[in-house]
């Protein structure tokens, strides 16, 4: 199987991300861009590597991103979970490491509707006794 492209779909909050990984030297595209160059802060870079660093693979694949919606953790989330889901493809023994560390987990948290009455969802506006 890991003669050919793999293609996986991660999401988190709005964001989608579809991933085609394939054999290679460990290029990144994303929406056609280098991945420091799309995703600015190292936080990130090093959040969407997770998976490659903690099944020893980091390099060996070439991964080529489509992201679309939401913000760039939403994005950096949805990535994220797509190349984990793209690595346990590949092979299987790589799923209880991923596992373990919560990397194929679909993060479910979203944004809490506003409510009537109130300015945010939570929030309540200012009382006044008098």
């Amino acid at each position: 199987m890991a003669d050919q492209t793999i293609h996986t779909i991660g999401r988190r909050k709005e964001a989608v991300c579809r991933v085609y990984v394939k054999p290679g030297s460990g290029k990144w595209s994303v929406n056609g861009r280098t991945l420091g160059d799309y995703f600015p802060r190292p936080t990130l870079v090093t959040s969407i590597q997770q998976p490659f660093t903690a099944t020893d693979t980091l390099g060996r694949f070439d991964v080529s991103a489509n992201c679309e919606g939401g913000g760039m953790t939403g994005q950096a989330g949805a990535l994220r979970l797509a190349v984990s889901r793209a690595l346990v493809q590949i092979d299987e023994t790589h799923r209880r490491k991923l596992r373990e560390l919560g990397l194929l987990t679909r993060d479910a948290r979203a944004v809490e509707r506003k409510k009537p009455g109130r300015p945010k969802a939570r929030k309540k506006f200012q009382f006044s006794k008098r």
